[in-house]
């Protein structure tokens, strides 16, 4: 077992972490390495200081305590050298083993989902964003939770109290799944509302671009160069949460509902996937996934692979996808160089507007791949038609002829059908 002791952060008013990773066969040490700089930064995120690191080989994990009664041992004495606060295991811990460890190890101990699920308990603003965030909380402590000791084992007795009763435990069970039940049938009714607006909005015919990525990809920058949104834009993990949707003309003339979300990163807990999946409706519906990349980023096809892990849990990975590589502004960036191994991709830097221009012209020519320009010929007594194009498509331009009122109009298939009797060369 060895570790690196970091003595150069002020760890003032912050815990003092040990991280834990383990290397099984198959998996190269600098791949575990990257996983250990990740967890760094999302510990240092949720405001915390590493002070350790320690790395241990295993053929597979130990049932009790995940590295063996052994190594805990060892980590306990660092612990105590070091003055740890608290233990966090890059590999997901059962209940039983996050038990067992704290029990010898004398602190807490928590697996990279805690840490996870803590940055969003601390950044949620809205109170969707709240509940949602309480859930997957709620969640993944339901299995953790057990008695704080035994005087509280058993309901006080008494006159009129006396029976079978309930242990403290199950009563805080019960407490729990009842929360559970309640923020489900919340979230529910939200999800119920989100659709009765979209169906709003599928009436208008805008379309829909949804911007993704890994975390802290630059999505909140894109939305602000693409919409005017004005967006505070802060570097750090998971700064976005909740849904935010603007809109803005193409130079074709089509207005389309650009949507930022919260950002994907490897392993998404899912407890978090399962409590977002009103938020992240807005991903599966899109007719576009504008992928934003940090094409800064040592991992950046890493970081690739894991957002489309996550679109394929989400069951959004059927919806057409536009590869764009951000941060060319930054030195060694590799966003023009990853552009040109990913065909169809584009890049930018969302801080500067270089190449935005591309992008947006890139974004257009995607969302018309199955879409038609028509120019329809009006009769001047058919409003009812007029207001149909409106509705159904966008309308790029009208003007009047002897033989009625002349558009040209962008149609899917479905709607170019309908209009096929008034359609004329343009």
């Amino acid at each position: 077992m060895t570790y690196i002791p970091n003595t150069l952060i002020d760890r003032t008013f912050r815990e003092k972490i040990v991280l834990v990773g383990v290397l099984f066969p198959g998996v190269k040490l600098d791949e575990l390495d990257q996983q250990l700089d990740e967890l760094a930064l999302l510990v240092d995120t949720a405001g915390a200081d590493v002070v350790a690191r320690v790395v241990q080989r295993r053929d597979s994990p130990d049932a009790a305590t995940f590295i063996g009664s052994g190594k805990v041992h060892e980590l306990r004495e660092l612990s105590l050298a070091l003055d740890a606060d608290t233990v966090v295991f890059e590999h997901n811990l059962s209940p039983a083993q996050q038990r067992n460890l704290e029990k010898i190890l004398g602190r807490t101990a928590i697996d990279r989902t805690a840490v996870i699920l803590d940055i969003f308990a601390q950044n949620a603003r809205t109170p969707e964003g709240k509940a949602q965030v309480e859930l997957a909380l709620l969640e993944y402590r339901l299995p953790r939770l057990r008695r704080a000791s035994e005087s509280l084992s058993q309901q006080a007795g008494g006159i009129g109290t006396r029976g079978p009763g309930e242990t403290q435990l199950e009563v805080d069970r019960r407490r729990l799944v009842q929360r559970i039940h309640h923020i489900r049938a919340e979230l529910k009714e939200i999800d119920r509302t989100r659709g009765v607006q979209r169906q709003g909005r599928d009436r208008g015919r805008h379309r829909e671009v949804t911007l993704v990525g890994y975390t802290n990809a630059g999505k909140s920058s894109m939305l602000n160069a693409l919409t005017n949104a004005g967006v505070v834009v802060e570097d750090r993990l998971f700064a976005t949460l909740d849904p935010r949707t603007r809109q803005r003309q193409l130079p074709g003339g089509e207005t389309v509902l650009f949507t930022d979300t919260v950002g994907f990163i490897s392993n998404l807990p899912h407890e978090l996937v399962e409590a977002f999946m009103s938020t992240l409706r807005s991903v599966q519906l899109a007719d576009l996934l504008v992928h934003v990349v940090d094409g800064a980023s040592d991992h950046a096809e890493e970081q690739i692979a894991a957002v489309r892990d996550v679109l394929v849990e989400i069951d959004a990975d059927h919806v057409p996808e536009l590869l764009v590589f951000n941060k060319v502004d930054v030195a060694d960036s590799r966003s023009r160089e990853l552009a040109k191994l990913y065909e169809g991709s584009v890049w930018v830097s969302a801080k500067t507007g270089e190449n935005l221009d591309e992008v947006i012209a890139t974004i257009g020519d995607r969302l018309r791949t199955n879409d038609r320009i028509l120019t329809l010929q009006l009769p001047f007594d058919r409003g009812d038609l007029l207001a149909a194009a409106h509705r159904e498509g966008d309308v790029l331009d009208t003007s009047v002829s002897d033989d009625g009122v002349l558009i040209h109009v962008v149609l899917d298939d479905v709607s170019a059908a309908r209009f096929s009797q008034w359609r004329v060369s343009a």
